[in-house]
């Protein structure tokens, strides 16, 4: 039987992972990636090309190597648990050596249109047009993995900044920010919050005269260094903090953790306590910020009001002069051009179920991947879609009615709108572990601890206890790998081994470090990932 085909739209994170999960399928998988490299968001260029997403040189991940990784190849141990985007770059290209995937990628092609066939209804077909070197084709494709990411399109809102037109400092989005080295001696201001904002007022305060970091609703700040000098998301994103969470009030769990992260530091002290709650917005995370802050470099301020040809006037009224250039790290917005408007964005919200797949399409045979904002990690995330859309591809899972599907975008929908502040960040929100079993479940994957617990206590132990990496949906179902068990029982000592370049002589042995890291050695219930 001939085996299908399946174009692959981008070869970052999402991509490589869609493009494995083909081969895994006995699918034949062809990627057009626009670029000349894979990496997608993770590669780092000094010169930037439109709809491409951009990275600033220093960025380093805020999530953990174990909890990033693809779910069947452990990043080495020796690579440190937060990795700066080269060392990202140098896992994602080991990945990609290691299972043969450049060999199925076009690089520096460009998807130009994805069409229904005439006989869609009954092939479910599309007709894919690509470019490359000036030349235009059209192919074939049994199905589609749309994995082009969701950072290509700054949201750039100078409508609410008045007088930013006459101006007369440079100001730009953040995405075109690269290092600091043209700021030096400059007093600058970066507008937003985020993760992007608070890493790049951070790196300038350093070489700047002042930096300002303007933020109209505040934000909780976490840090990557969390208990006993463990990662953030390895201690807080386990299956025990999430029984604990769903079982708690949500009241009881945001007093916890406002409690636990003002005891680091006083968040009103430091202008940066806002109205809502900590489970109410997708977490800010910078183990720099509140001491770049006490040492005078960066001042919080509130939104600014007005710009003038060299001033910026904020809320409260006051006022700072002679401002240099004006960084707005205000997100992205996302789009489809090449699909035709087959799936319909407006304020950066779409109907897909599970973020995923067209309600309207006759055969489920288009799938789009990683458009998530997870209180956790993407990585895996994606790559556990693409697992699930390469069997329903092969009509191995089924989806649910349309009027079902629509019952669940619509639940999901009002969840958000009563979980979370009201901004385009939060249209594609998900709770990181709640949504993997999710679609664990819809695969077959999920982890059956009962079973678990009777056959392989040690394992199971590990599994509700320990993080919840990604290896665990690989204990069974479709695409088990036979090492799963071994990547979960040694991924605390993948944890450890990289902090460990200089032994003590008082240096307790590994097994008591990891003691540490038990649930009744953590706070209960704080976790920024889970609600």
């Amino acid at each position: 039987m001939t085996r299908k085909c399946v174009a692959v739209i981008g070869a970052g994170i999402s991509g490589l992972g869609a493009i494995k999960c083909c081969l895994d399928e006995d699918l034949e998988p062809t990627c057009f990636e626009r670029n000349d490299d894979i990496g997608g968001l993770w590669k780092f260029q000094e010169n930037m090309s439109e709809k491409t997403p951009s990275i600033y040189k220093s960025l380093t991940v805020n999530t953990s190597k174990e909890m990033m990784c693809f779910s069947d190849f452990p990043a080495p141990s020796h690579f440190p648990n937060y990795m700066h985007n080269s060392k990202l770059m140098d896992y994602i290209r080991m990945y990609a050596r290691h299972f043969g995937l450049l060999e199925y990628i076009r690089f520096q092609t460009k998807v130009l249109s994805v069409r229904k066939r005439p006989d869609f209804s009954f092939s479910g077909q599309w007709d894919v047009t690509v470019e490359s070197d000036e030349k235009q084709e059209t192919l074939v494709f049994d199905g589609v993995l749309v994995c082009s990411g969701h950072h290509t399109d700054p949201y750039l809102p100078l409508q609410s900044f008045p007088g930013i037109e006459k101006f007369e400092g440079r100001y730009f989005h953040s995405r075109e920010y690269k290092s600091p080295d043209d700021f030096l001696g400059k007093r600058i201001i970066v507008v937003g919050i985020g993760n992007s904002a608070v890493d790049i007022a951070v790196e300038l305060s350093r070489i700047a005269k002042q930096v300002f970091l303007s933020t109209k609703r505040g934000a909780w700040i976490f840090n990557r260094v969390w208990n006993n000098g463990y990662p953030l998301d390895t201690s807080s994103l386990t299956r025990f903090n999430n029984f604990l969470q769903r079982i708690a009030m949500t009241e009881m769990v945001n007093n916890h953790i406002e409690k636990t992260l003002n005891s680091r530091f006083d968040h009103a002290h430091y202008g940066l306590k806002p109205q809502h709650r900590p489970l109410s917005q997708h977490p800010t995370i910078s183990d720099d910020l509140p001491n770049h802050i006490i040492s005078g470099r960066v001042q919080v301020k509130p939104n600014v009001r007005e710009f003038t040809e060299t001033d910026a006037i904020f809320d409260d009224g006051t006022r700072e002069e002679k401002i240099d250039a004006v960084i707005f790290a205000t997100g992205y917005s996302f789009s489809f051009p090449f699909l035709d408007g087959l799936i319909n964005v407006t304020n950066n919200e779409v109907s897909l179920y599970k973020y995923m797949f067209p309600l309207e399409l006759e055969k489920p045979t288009l799938a789009v991947i990683g458009l998530i904002q997870p209180f956790g990690i993407v990585l895996p995330i994606a790559e556990l879609q693409s697992r699930w859309a390469t069997r329903v591809f092969k009509g191995l899972s089924q989806l649910p009615s349309v009027k079902n599907m629509m019952a669940d975008i619509a639940q999901r929908k009002r969840a958000l709108e009563k979980r979370y502040v009201k901004t385009p960040r939060h249209t594609l929100q998900v709770d990181h572990l709640e949504y993997m079993d999710e679609i664990a479940t819809l695969l077959g994957v999920k982890p059956n601890l009962l079973v678990l617990f009777l056959s392989d206590p040690k394992l199971a132990m590990e599994v509700v206890f320990g993080p919840c990496t990604p290896y665990q949906y690989r204990l069974q179902g479709p695409g088990k790998w036979d090492g799963a068990r071994r990547a979960i029982l040694t991924q605390r000592e993948r944890i450890i081994k990289p902090l460990r370049t200089r032994i003590t002589t008082r240096t307790p042995h590994l097994h008591s470090s990891l003691e540490n890291m038990r649930p009744e050695k953590r706070s209960p219930f704080l976790s920024p990932y889970c609600a």
